[in-house]
């Protein structure tokens, strides 16, 4: 702050008085920002806030959705082939299968939910127009 000359004992008291206000005033702020410093470092917070910030990532969320739907898709397809015989072979590619299968849906996630998104909209789009029609014959009947 640029002060300008005083020359009367009012204007010192003025210019104190003005001084007091501004560090009242900065010291309020600098206690709330220590509050707010204090709050945000305590572990629950932190915990919490990595939590929200990580669920909130939409790419790590495709990422982890991604993955699990491969892992499960991989142990399936594994039990299906395997099944109740438990020979050595049989498990052997029942584990390469259940490698490769997850990595390929792993890999191409996006491409799969797409596809099974388009299926889903195409068959309730369809049950959607079929029952229009449906109402519409016997409207006419």
């Amino acid at each position: 702050m640029i002060m300008q000359k005083i020359t009367s004992v009012a204007g010192l008291k003025s210019a104190i008085q003005t001084l007091e206000i501004e560090q009242s005033i900065r010291g309020r702020l600098l206690k709330e920002q220590l509050y707010l410093t204090y709050e945000s470092i305590k572990p629950i917070n932190l915990i919490r806030n990595s939590l929200k910030e990580l669920f909130s990532s939409q790419a790590l969320m495709d990422d982890v959705s991604g993955s699990a739907m491969g892992a499960v898709s991989g142990f399936l397809l594994k039990k299906l082939f395997v099944g109740a015989s438990a020979t050595k072979f049989r498990k052997l590619i029942g584990s390469v299968l259940q490698f490769g299968i997850t990595n390929l849906i792993t890999q191409n996630s996006d491409q799969i939910k797409s596809f099974a998104l388009a299926l889903f909209q195409h068959f309730f789009t369809n049950k959607k127009k079929n029952s229009k029609k449906h109402a519409r014959r016997i409207e006419n009947d």
